[in-house]
């Protein structure tokens, strides 16, 4: 009898231990469930100031958090062929990039949408500068001269720039004073001139409008001598994977959170340069297309 009692207990002990088991596996699982929900990751070229891109773009995803309801996050990323291997990864859902790396992204996803721009966007120029005390006045001026780019794969920054000079007979590769410059965003080329350590160079015509608004450049020793045709060029490019990860409709919920943008935003408001996100669509970066494959900058 005392045997017979002795196997039951044990039973019943084990077929406890069992189901508490169960339990708290189930209870990990709902866990694990709650905290590995998928991160709308959002990044953006590292054309300027790297402290002022941040603060503007993890107000960029707050912003889409809240509309959304998506988990958003900014991710930084060290330069623009890192936003856009991201990109392709799958691993960046939403970039904020150039005409240039828009049209290098895309080609790489097809399925990639460019959804918004600012209004300016649709008809944006480059700025050439130089020290204040030279007198160029058009771009043949620049012949014998050093000069500096900004980004290799920046539109506004080398890309049209580029285009630019080519059609005003200057070979950047041959006709300035050594090889061009590449000084890897919009700030620092407008320093780099500032200090004479180049006699020009060619940046986003939004940046230096910014810069000279709040100081940050000397217009006393810097100065424009040409402003190019307008061209299509920033656009805020939706990855092709969104749809299957974060579920359909995604897509169109997060271009009408950015259309609702407005000066409210301010920290937004402040990066971008603009009071509003109009709609934008992959054709509109043809010619941006057509100008990298004549400079042989994509295939």
């Amino acid at each position: 009898m005392k045997k017979w009692l002795s196997a039951l207990i044990l039973v019943m002990v084990v077929f406890s231990l069992a189901a508490c088991g169960q339990k708290n596996d189930k209870a990990g699982e709902g866990k694990k469930e709650a905290t590995t929900k998928e991160v709308f990751k959002i990044g953006a070229i590292p054309d300027q100031n790297a402290a002022d891109l941040d603060k503007g773009m993890t107000a960029v995803a707050k912003y889409l958090s809240e509309k959304t309801g998506l988990k958003v996050e900014f991710v930084p990323s060290v330069d623009y062929a890192a936003l856009v291997t991201g990109f392709q990864r799958g691993e960046i859902h939403m970039a904020w990039f150039g005409g240039l790396t828009s049209v290098q992204a895309r080609n790489l996803v097809p399925e990639a949408e460019s959804i918004v721009q600012r209004p300016r966007d649709a008809e944006f120029h480059s700025v050439f500068i130089t020290q204040s005390s030279e007198n160029f006045t058009k771009l043949e001026d620049l012949k014998g001269k050093s000069f500096t780019f900004g980004s290799e794969s920046s539109t506004s920054g080398h890309l049209m720039p580029r285009y630019y000079l080519t059609e005003a007979g200057i070979d950047p590769n041959t006709d300035f004073d050594g090889k061009p410059n590449f000084s890897g965003s919009h700030d620092t080329t407008y320093k780099l001139i500032e200090s004479g350590a180049f006699k020009a160079g060619a940046l986003n015509e939004a940046v230096w409008e910014a810069a000279v608004k709040e100081k940050k450049v000397d217009t006393n020793k810097v100065k424009v001598f040409y402003t190019t045709p307008a061209y299509f060029d920033y656009n805020w490019t939706v990855n092709s994977n969104v749809e299957d990860v974060f579920g359909k409709g995604t897509k169109k919920k997060v271009k009408e959170a950015l259309l609702s943008i407005t000066s409210e935003q301010k920290e937004i408001a402040d990066l971008f340069q603009t009071d509003r996100f109009v709609e934008t669509k992959n054709d509109n970066y043809k010619k941006i297309e057509m100008v990298a494959k004549e400079l042989k900058i994509i295939k």
